[in-house]
């Protein structure tokens, strides 16, 4: 990253990068302005946290229909159904977290890891950093996984930028913060599903989202994982080009979940769902 005093915001000047802000921005205005956000936003909320936590529960290895998703409510066993209920309850979780992430970022990733786990993995490794020589379940990410004390000093160094503010565009903090946690993987396990929940806490708490109805999950599974482990190798090489355009990626991904959205308010004002 740039050695600014303010890193986050030197990235916004990186190829590609203004031209995915302002897209984005409208993006998210044209939807905020749709005359169903007026009457019924907190269902347009609630269905955006389901798609959002559908989307990144399928990146995770459980691509299930969404309706599969709304019917089911068994997720506590093993495999698929256990990472889809991970990836409710983190939906669900994530609002009740912007105060604290305000003030301490690193205390909310150990909680978002603790409520992934769901208390199904009662050890010591629950809700903290991996320590030296501790596995890692993350087979989507093919980047090598960095060692425990590289891990400790980068999300020191993340959070040490998050509360020292940033005049950076809301997408341009919310790829970093999901891009470094993605490519780190601090934790033993999960660490899609928080990465993308990170990103979603910080979205909302910039004020670009507030009603958090502008899933970004849901434009990650739809750009496919071949393209999101593509745009990742880029962040992860540290260039400028390979930066501005994991940035530009996860903007297309906020598009999307507009998108998405946006159907949802048209089918409401349709009187179809």
């Amino acid at each position: 990253m740039s050695t600014t005093a303010d890193p986050l915001a030197a990235l916004a000047s990186l190829p590609g990068v203004a031209d995915a802000v302002d897209s984005v921005r409208k993006a998210v205005d044209r939807v905020y302005g749709h005359r169903v956000m007026r009457r019924r936003s907190n269902e347009i909320t609630s269905e955006a946290a389901l798609r959002g936590a559908r989307g990144s529960a399928a990146l995770s290895g459980a691509d299930w229909a969404l309706e599969e998703v709304r019917r089911r409510t068994d997720f506590g066993v093993e495999g698929e159904a256990r990472t889809v209920g991970a990836a409710l309850r983190l939906t669900a979780e994530a609002g009740q977290l912007l105060s604290v992430w305000r003030q301490s970022p690193l205390r909310v990733l150990a909680r978002l890891h603790l409520v992934a786990a769901g208390g199904t993995r009662p050890d010591e490794t629950v809700g903290r950093p991996r320590l030296a020589g501790e596995p890692v379940e993350e087979p989507l990410v093919r980047l090598a996984v960095p060692s425990a004390s590289e891990v400790a000093g980068r999300l020191e160094g993340l959070a040490g930028l998050l509360l020292a503010g940033t005049g950076a565009p809301a997408l341009v903090t919310a790829a970093v913060v999901h891009g470094e946690l993605l490519a780190l993987r601090p934790f033993g396990s999960y660490n899609g599903l928080v990465a993308r929940t990170a990103e979603r806490i910080v979205l909302v708490g910039s004020g670009l989202d507030p009603k958090s109805i502008c899933p970004a999950e849901v434009g990650h599974a739809e750009l496919g994982a071949e393209a999101y482990m593509a745009a990742l190798d880029g962040y992860a090489s540290g260039t400028p080009e390979g930066v501005g355009a994991w940035i530009a990626h996860c903007g297309r991904a906020v598009e999307l979940g507009v998108r998405e959205s946006t159907a949802v308010c048209e089918a409401l004002q349709r009187g179809a769902a």
